[in-house]
């Protein structure tokens, strides 16, 4: 007996209803203070485009702020 969740990749085939893209203000959360990682990737986006970095931010806040960046960067989006 075949099940196609035996073969899934969640990374490469998520689930349709999946949360790997969720707005960041619907994180539960969100309201938590950033990441080491957040932190470091603002720092290093920040110097790339010459922009203030911006400390004390939320998990959602930075996601947010990352994904601006990164556009300006010429990044790309998510």
């Amino acid at each position: 007996m075949s099940d196609d969740n035996e073969t899934a990749n969640p990374k490469t085939d998520p689930a349709p209803n999946s949360n790997t893209v969720k707005d960041p203000d619907d994180w539960t959360t969100g309201e938590e203070p950033m990441t080491g990682a957040q932190a470091s990737y603002l720092k290093t986006l920040s110097e790339k485009t010459d922009t203030p970095y911006e400390d004390g931010l939320t998990k959602a806040e930075a996601s947010k702020r990352i994904d601006a960046l990164r556009a300006e960067a010429g990044l790309g989006g998510k």
